[in-house]
């Protein structure tokens, strides 16, 4: 167990006869949030208006950092406030009222307690992030907190929240923070046209988000990651909860549940949420749908399947180095680690995390606490699992609890946005992703990835940018599955590509094997091509084998790491193409000892595949233009 982890924050002995996979029930949940808030108030300024806790400073400025400690540690508040029909053991909601008095005087002064104010987020945005959770934690803790202010500073604070709905948020799930603000003054009775404007601008434009399949995209484009779970589901489905709003309830539950059966399947058995997509230092923020689902109604799983996976994503946490010894929550993923951080995370990011304690209002006698644990869907046998709609293909087995998603849908790159070598984002442009490795850092080799080198410039290899989707699906009884896409390998600004240059991707997985294979269109005579593999460290184990077209080459080395190992090797196989010409490789993440891996054919000729399982598993056919995957047969 690392250092700090559950001792620091005085969780209590575990309880493996209700919880027998995770030893975690309600009474952890409590004493975790507890020991996060007890470790973070410590840094409180006198009046309690910021919390400014040590570590390197956010793009935004210390100032914005310390109203984030203040308002993402009360969300946990509020949340085990609410959850405990008011209990407070710590007294914070009137340290909390306190800091809110003092932050909303003089807003934008320079003194030692307040608050920036919310402007656009082009100027000095992060604030408007924070005044929905405040928002959030007000409503929740409105008969012990707001109801008891003073009129004068019930006024400032409302003149303050205000401030995110006359300012522009940013193009993504920023608009429903301006919702989340006005659905707070609505139940307070402090509603109006404004308030009205911002709850209907950011449901029309989440319909417009909506893909299908319980996925949304993060503003317009395809990025596809954990704000689905923790900002696009979470905000608009809690406000027509609080609200009684059944319309509102009919419409986002249904899109909810369709959304866990999908992505309840990407926490490993371990508990670890999948390592995918921005923000990652959120952390356990990564089950708060899985609880809001709980609490709802609008959940495919059982309350011991749930309760597993809330206990397995907070324990997995706590158990590796997310709170270090001081009890507060580190900048990364296990323990510190900046490759996973963006430029606006601070010392106080980490606390979104607070989001997973939105279980706690979910009554303690409910049975998400009091049945017993079941198994996580990753805990059953091997699974193949299509979701069409963000073009995700999701591979689980059961004997290591390892899950990989293999994506062919998600980016980061706007419609109106061209496609910038220097931009290449290793937490979306990798072809595949896991719950026990991490991506490289961008200037080390990439793991999971193809590249091309064109002969007249030797190198400097492709990126991948915008994603491309082509298709997926997956065998009912999960046996198998694939998912296809294609995109235009980037370079740099001074490397001149061929109009014409695209590469068409498909990947076909059953048990722990993959088969990825390639189409590259258009390719000067001489073009290189490199092909890798998964970054592992010691364990788990992996392999990357040529099937067509490619041969074996030496490892990379990536002395950078990931945030599961500080120095990995990248397995690597490489190969040549001209004009139009396809390749394949067969990966391994996991034990493969006993596990025969595939074989592949091409007909000659042809463009067309054939793959052959080791396990005598049969066969299937893949095809290009379109992409297009078969059974073949048995044999």
């Amino acid at each position: 167990m690392a250092a700090g982890g559950p001792g620091a924050l005085g969780i209590p002995p575990l309880d493996h006869s209700l919880s027998p996979r995770t030893g975690y029930t309600r009474a952890h949940w409590e004493a975790a949030a507890d020991g996060l808030l007890r470790a973070a108030w410590r840094w409180a300024t006198p009046r309690g208006a910021l919390l400014d806790l040590p570590g390197r400073p956010s793009r935004s400025g210390t100032r914005s950092d310390g109203l984030e400690g203040y308002a993402r540690t009360f969300l946990a508040a509020a949340f085990r406030t609410a959850g405990g029909n008011g209990a407070d053991p710590a007294g914070l909601l009137e340290r909390y009222a306190e800091g809110l008095e003092a932050g909303t005087r003089t807003p934008g002064r320079e003194d030692a307690e307040s608050w920036p104010p919310v402007l656009d987020y082009t100027i000095a945005g992060q604030p408007m992030v924070e005044a929905a959770s405040v928002a959030l934690g007000l409503r929740l803790t409105r008969p012990w907190l707001w109801d008891r202010l003073e009129d004068a500073t019930r006024d400032r604070a409302e003149e303050w929240l205000r401030g995110a709905l006359r300012h522009t948020p940013a193009p993504n799930n920023w608009y429903l923070f301006p919702l989340s603000v006005a659905g707070f003054l609505e139940s307070v009775g402090r509603g109006d046209a404004e308030t009205g404007a911002a709850i209907e601008r950011g449901l029309e434009l989440l319909e417009g988000w909506w893909r299908g399949e319980g996925w949304y995209a993060d503003g317009d484009g395809r990025a596809f990651d954990h704000y689905n779970g923790w900002a696009l589901h979470l905000y608009p489905l809690l406000h027509a909860h609080l609200a009684g709003d059944e319309a509102l309830s009919a419409r986002y539950g249904p899109r909810l549940r369709d959304h866990l059966s999908s992505y309840a399947p990407m926490f490993g058995g371990d508990g670890a949420p999948l390592h995918f997509g921005r923000s990652l230092t959120y952390r356990f923020a990564a089950c708060a749908a899985v609880g809001l689902g709980a609490l709802t109604g609008h959940t495919p799983l059982s309350p011991g399947v749930s309760r597993r996976l809330l206990s397995g994503a907070l324990r997995y946490f706590l158990d590796r180095g997310a709170v270090g010894d001081d009890g507060l929550l580190t900048l990364g993923w296990h323990g510190p680690h900046a490759a996973t951080l963006q430029t606006y995370s601070g010392p106080a990011s980490p606390y979104w995390a607070s989001k997973g304690f939105v279980a706690l209002l979910v009554p303690p006698g409910d049975p998400l606490w009091t049945a017993t644990e079941e198994a996580a869907p990753s805990e059953g046998p091997d699974r193949a699992l299509a979701v069409a709609a963000p073009g995700l293909l999701l591979q689980s087995t059961g004997s290591d609890g390892l899950v990989r998603l293999h994506n062919h849908g998600s980016d980061t790159v706007r419609p109106w946005q061209g496609e910038l070598f220097e931009e290449e984002d290793p937490l979306y442009a990798r072809f595949a992703y896991s719950t026990a490795t991490g991506p490289t850092a961008r200037d080390n080799p990439p793991d999971n990835h193809l590249a091309l080198q064109l002969p007249a410039r030797p190198g400097t290899w492709s990126v991948r940018r915008r994603v491309h989707p082509l298709g997926a699906a997956s065998a009912a009884d999960g046996e198998w599955g694939w998912a296809a896409s294609w995109h235009r390998p980037v370079f740099p600004a001074d490397v001149p590509a061929p109009p014409s240059l695209r590469v068409e991707s498909v990947t076909v997985v059953r048990g722990r094997w993959e088969v990825r294979a390639h189409r590259v269109v258009g390719a000067p005579a001489g073009t290189r091509i490199r092909l890798t593999g998964w970054a592992a460290g010691e364990a788990p184990g992996t392999d990357l084998l040529p099937l067509h077209g490619l041969a074996a080459a030496d490892p990379l080395r990536a002395p950078h790491g990931t945030a599961y190992a500080r120095w990995v090797r990248v397995p690597v196989v490489e190969g040549e193409v001209s004009g139009t010409g396809v390749c394949a490789a067969a990966a391994v993440l996991g034990d493969s000892t006993g596990s025969a891996a595939p074989r592949v054919s091409v007909a000659e000729g042809t463009a067309a595949l054939e793959i052959a399982w080791g396990d005598g598993g049969g066969r299937v056919r893949v095809t290009f233009d379109p992409p297009a995957v078969e059974e073949a047969g048995a044999g």
